[in-house]
């Protein structure tokens, strides 16, 4: 299969969220720039439906604003002092229920792959457009997880330079049964539920089951951290996509 038609295989990798939309979504905003900072909280503040409750200069800071006001998504930048945005991301999402939104830039691909294994739920670029930004805030507030198109195209290109798959099943995935199995090498495909379902030939809620199963037994936060392990173990490479 062409790179170009895997481009959104990750971030299509959305989570089948039951969970209706909030009323109003509450962020925090992390970034060591003050003008940057600034900048973002004007663009969603400019939202009906949104509300700054914070504003963080470094990740230690985030940290203590997460703790004490628990907004639902926090935009945190990857590069900060004191601490960086990723020892900030696992701490939130360890300490609290927020969900982190990591804003990065093209020369952070190795924080990119780690905030994905922490269990951020979303990636963008910092120069993204205000309206892409407000719509991924949100689809993360939902219980949904994206990655900025351009992040996937260097995450599926680091994937393909993987050791390729091996026909047995990767060690990670020994308790998975085979059903579980067939149901991650869909979910590493982009496949919502209802498509997974109508590729099975089976009912959406007993999808929805297996999908629980799969992520509890691999200990994973979302389906992106799913398809990031397929990949990873090579149980999914974007040659055998087609398979």
């Amino acid at each position: 299969m062409e790179l170009s038609s895997l481009l959104t295989v990750i971030a299509s990798a959305r989570v089948e969220s039951e969970t209706p939309t909030k009323s109003e979504i509450t962020l925090l905003v992390a970034d060591d720039q003050q003008l940057v900072r600034a900048g973002l909280a004007l663009i969603v503040s400019g939202e009906p439906d949104m509300r700054v409750v914070g504003e963080a200069q470094d990740g230690l800071d985030a940290l203590d604003l997460a703790r004490k006001r628990a907004p639902d998504v926090v935009l945190l930048d990857i590069r900060m002092p004191v601490m960086d945005g990723l020892t900030a991301s696992r701490r939130i999402l360890a300490e609290t229920d927020c969900r982190v939104i990591l804003l990065t830039t093209f020369d952070a691909d190795e924080y990119v792959f780690e905030g994905l294994r922490a269990g951020a739920s979303g990636f963008l670029l910092k120069d993204t457009p205000p309206e892409q930004l407000c719509w991924a805030i949100r689809n993360v507030a939902a219980g949904n997880a994206l990655i900025d198109p351009a992040v996937t195209r260097r995450m599926i290109l680091r994937f393909a330079a993987a050791a390729g798959a091996s026909d047995a099943t990767p060690e990670r995935l020994k308790d998975l049964t085979a059903r579980e199995l067939d149901v991650l090498r869909l979910i590493a495909r982009g496949r919502s539920n209802a498509e997974i379902a109508a590729d099975l030939v089976i009912e959406e809620s007993t999808v929805k089951s297996h999908v629980a199963r799969v992520l509890t037994k691999l200990e994973l936060r979302d389906r992106v951290q799913a398809v990031v392990l397929a990949y990873e173990c090579g149980f999914v490479t974007p040659d055998l996509l087609g398979r």
